[in-house]
């Protein structure tokens, strides 16, 4: 991803954020037979507060990626959306698309049984926790031999990042009254309609405006 000093997202815990927001990861690789891409949820390593991250991929993916032999670039997008150029004006311009993206790369750690155990039993509690009659990994009808079987088919690992970059295109570059122009466009009714989007960016408007200050 190039990086434009403009929209860079430098701010770790805003870059934590964004990732724990986004856990929908997608991780790529470059092997014997060229790039592999997969898909998988990835979680903020609990016990840190850096940008490590833990995760699991389904065997074989395991060997499809070299894990924890060569480099992985795990990929996590925040909201994003259509700009039209109708929304900035009677100015000369084209059309864009506003995003927030984290790329992180590095060799990734392979965790033991347990440790994978463990962050399959917190991806469970994360997720089923807001249903409001949570099915957790241990309770029946799962037995532990079904749950041990199942976590034998994948393979748990660690990524401390060792190349971060993470970008905030939000319309920065624009002035503040066609920011809050575009921001109204998406919270509207409009085929591009994209609420999520206008709540980033009326976080970084008023982080801007803070730093301003």
């Amino acid at each position: 991803m190039r990086q434009n000093p403009s929209f860079t997202l430098a701010d770790v815990a805003e870059v934590r954020r964004v990732i724990d927001a986004d856990p929908w990861a997608t991780t790529v690789s470059d092997g014997p037979e060229g790039l592999v891409s997969s898909h998988y949820v990835v979680l903020l390593d609990q016990d840190r507060d850096d940008l490590t991250v833990v995760g699991h991929v389904g065997r074989p993916d395991d060997l499809i990626h070299g894990l924890g032999e060569r480099e992985l670039l795990i990929v996590f997008q925040g909201p994003h959306g259509y700009i039209s150029p109708g929304w900035y004006g009677d100015v000369p311009s084209v059309p864009t698309w506003n995003y927030t993206a984290v790329h992180l790369a590095g060799v990734p750690e392979i965790l033991s049984d347990e440790e994978n155990l463990a962050v399959l039993d917190r991806l469970v509690d994360r997720f089923e926790g807001r249903m409001p009659e949570p099915r957790q990994m241990w309770e029946r009808p799962n037995d532990p031999a079904f749950i041990t079987r199942l976590a034998a088919g994948t393979v748990g690992f660690r990524l401390t990042p060792t190349r971060v970059v993470a970008k905030r295109k939000l319309s920065q570059n624009k002035p503040a009254e066609t920011v809050e122009t575009i921001i109204a466009e998406l919270e509207a009714d409009g085929p591009y309609a994209q609420p999520a989007l206008a709540a980033e960016m009326r976080r970084a408007q008023q982080a801007r405006v803070g730093a301003r200050s």
